[in-house]
């Protein structure tokens, strides 16, 4: 690990010390702060168009070096309280200049004002919208990272269930996946995690819902069977590693394809941070998009 990485972990270890006291509009306007850093930081390659819907809160944001043709819908992490369309735009512009896809980025309605089903029906709302609006399902990839990875599954999973046609591919980064915090990283990865804490997560999760075993809510939980294809990144050090691996392991087992990326060291979300990893991470969400879109698993 090089210097700055090591450095940059130090330094989210001294935030995160502070973050579960922080009150949510204080988070909030932190959240807000980061995407804008990088939309300054990334936006100079793409250009921006609002999406026209009374439904949902949305804006594509079209590369300028496009690389792949089809669309990412992208739901933004924050623990189903944190994130608004300033940060949605930040993380959605980082991903379609990386990419070179056009990026939908969905600001869904936030908790605790808006429980549980708000976000999964804004994200349904959202991927029906782009189905009207000329873009088929084999075209469409679904990308979220944190609560958005969950997200991602709990929106793949009622898709199945209403009979809608399901995306050409799922991506999710650092997915939050089981709300009821039962996997062995919680306490293995307790000490060494550095940006994020069960108390927190515990927190996030009450304002969104009550019903945690809910498959709407952790998706883990539901019937996987004829997903598309997956694409799973994840810090090594995360306390959340454990729902991504056994998202991956539940995926194989229902007869899904799935790859999981482990980045030994790294912590949540680490994609968002200027560094080495970072960069491999994306190299790879363009192998499985090129793969993806065509035909191969």
């Amino acid at each position: 690990m090089k210097f700055y990485t090591k450095l940059l972990k130090t330094e989210l270890s001294a935030v995160n010390k502070i973050s579960d006291s922080c009150p949510i509009d204080k988070s909030r306007a932190i959240m807000d702060k980061i995407g804008a850093t990088m939309t300054l930081r990334h936006g100079f390659g793409a250009d921006y168009k609002n999406v026209d819907s009374a439904e949902f809160k949305a804006k594509y944001i079209i590369p300028h070096d496009i690389k792949h043709k089809g669309i990412i819908l992208y739901l933004h992490g924050g623990g189903y309280v944190l994130g608004g369309m300033d940060y949605a735009k930040g993380f959605g512009t980082l991903l379609a200049v990386q990419t070179g896809i056009t990026v939908c980025c969905l600001a869904y309605r936030l908790a605790p004002e808006h429980k549980f089903p708000a976000a999964l029906s804004d994200a349904y709302n959202a991927y029906r919208f782009l189905l009207k609006s000329g873009y088929p399902p084999e075209k469409i990839v679904l990308c979220g990272e944190s609560a958005g990875g969950g997200l991602v599954y709990s929106l793949a999973l009622c898709l199945k269930a209403k009979g809608c046609p399901l995306p050409r591919g799922l991506i999710a980064v650092s997915p939050w996946t089981d709300l009821t915090s039962s996997g062995s990283s919680y306490t293995e990865n307790r000490g060494i995690d550095p940006s994020m804490t069960e108390k927190r997560l515990r927190s996030y999760a009450e304002s969104y819902t009550d019903r945690f075993e809910d498959h709407y809510v952790s998706p883990l939980f539901g019937d996987l069977k004829g997903l598309p294809p997956s694409l799973i990144l994840v810090g090594g050090h995360e306390i959340m590693l454990s729902d991504s691996v056994a998202l991956h392991k539940k995926l194989i087992s229902c007869g899904c394809s799935s790859k999981l990326d482990i980045a030994p060291g790294m912590w949540h979300v680490y994609l968002m941070y200027n560094i080495a990893e970072a960069k491999i991470g994306f190299e790879k969400i363009n192998v499985f998009l090129e793969a993806v879109f065509n035909g191969q698993k």
